[in-house]
């Protein structure tokens, strides 16, 4: 089947296959729901160097994130070259046109992994990305919660955020930002948010990075603001049954819904009558001076200086030990996931 997506013709293999079988929806089904928000997407995907989570065989089957331009790449998709902590190199896909989502999606592409820079500039973050993670015990209305509380921290920083569902049980609130800093000092932002986050409620949030120390609580998961590390974009359909997609939300909003509000059937009539309710996002830029005072703060006074990275990354100067802390306790020295 071949569709036209604004100039372009994207040719569409095997339409019928079903990619979600609890409700029956196809490989079509999904393409014409990228039509339908596919302004929307392209909003949140735009010159992002970008990695594709993709299904071949739909959701019960197995998938695998590409993250560099597949050789068939058309001329028409430009690439944007990422550094990773390794200091390894790829070229990853920057969708300037709608008609590139759907390309992807024939691949098998649900989920587009984009990173929060530009592919003019790839060292300077233009996004803070927050995910509000809620643990074993805590569900959707504890993040809706957490939520609340860092619109007002956010606010009292001088920022603004957008926030959308997670497509799952949490919630992610992005901040658009001038790009003139690093990934450490906007990842160093997201750790002072966090923090004063757990200074307003300790019972409800949590940035500690080893989940035997973070009770059923609401986890900030800062590290999405390392390096190579990367969130669901808006409107990206996740790997769930019920095919639920990452709805960008208003603020009034957030305590109205649940995740299962939004999914591959429903979205396309909520873009029809809303548009793209995170549209003027594209036309805001904020700073983080304030942010990182607040870093430097709590480092001067409370002496709360970095979190463990990833596994993965290299050790960083003054980092914390990697350790599990039970291990630790031992006399362990690996350092297994988080």
């Amino acid at each position: 089947m071949e569709l036209t997506v604004g100039t372009r013709t994207v040719r569409l293999s095997n339409p019928d296959k079903v990619y979600f079988p609890e409700r029956g929806f196809t490989k079509l089904d999904v393409a014409r729901y990228f039509q339908a928000v596919g302004e929307g997407m392209l909003r949140a995907l735009r010159d992002r160097p970008t990695t594709l989570e993709r299904f071949p065989e739909g959701v019960t089957g197995e998938s695998f994130y590409q993250k560099r331009a597949p050789k068939n790449l058309p001329e028409w998709i430009p690439t944007g070259r990422i550094s990773f902590p390794s200091g390894r190199h790829a070229d990853e896909i920057c969708p300037t046109e709608v008609a590139a989502v759907l390309w992807a999606a024939n691949l098998g592409c649900l989920t587009f992994h984009p990173w929060p820079v530009r592919r003019r500039d790839t060292e300077h973050p233009d996004e803070l990305r927050i995910d509000l993670d809620p643990q074993p015990g805590r569900g959707f209305a504890d993040a809706v919660r957490a939520a609340g509380l860092l619109r007002e921290v956010l606010e009292g920083l001088g920022l603004t955020g957008w926030p959308k569902t997670s497509g799952g049980r949490g919630l992610h609130v992005f901040v658009p930002i001038a790009p003139e800093w690093t990934f450490p000092q906007a990842r160093r932002a997201v750790i002072a948010i966090g923090r004063e986050l757990e200074r307003r409620d300790p019972e409800l949030v949590t940035t500690a990075w080893w989940k035997e120390e973070r009770g059923a609580k609401v986890f900030v998961d800062y590290n999405q603001m390392a390096r190579d590390r990367t969130i669901a974009s808006a409107y990206s359909v996740r790997r769930h049954p019920r095919a639920t997609v990452s709805a960008p939300l208003r603020w009034p909003e957030v305590a109205e819904v649940e995740p299962e509000d939004f999914d591959l059937a429903s979205m396309p009539g909520r873009y029809a009558a809303e548009g793209d309710v995170h549209a003027d996002m594209a036309e805001r830029s904020f700073r983080l001076e304030a942010a990182l005072e607040l870093a430097a703060r709590d480092e001067r006074e409370h002496r709360l200086g970095d979190l463990p990275y990833p596994p993965e990354h290299p050790k960083v100067a003054g980092e914390p030990t990697r350790v599990q802390p039970s291990r630790a306790r031992r006399g362990g020295t690996s350092s297994p996931r988080a």
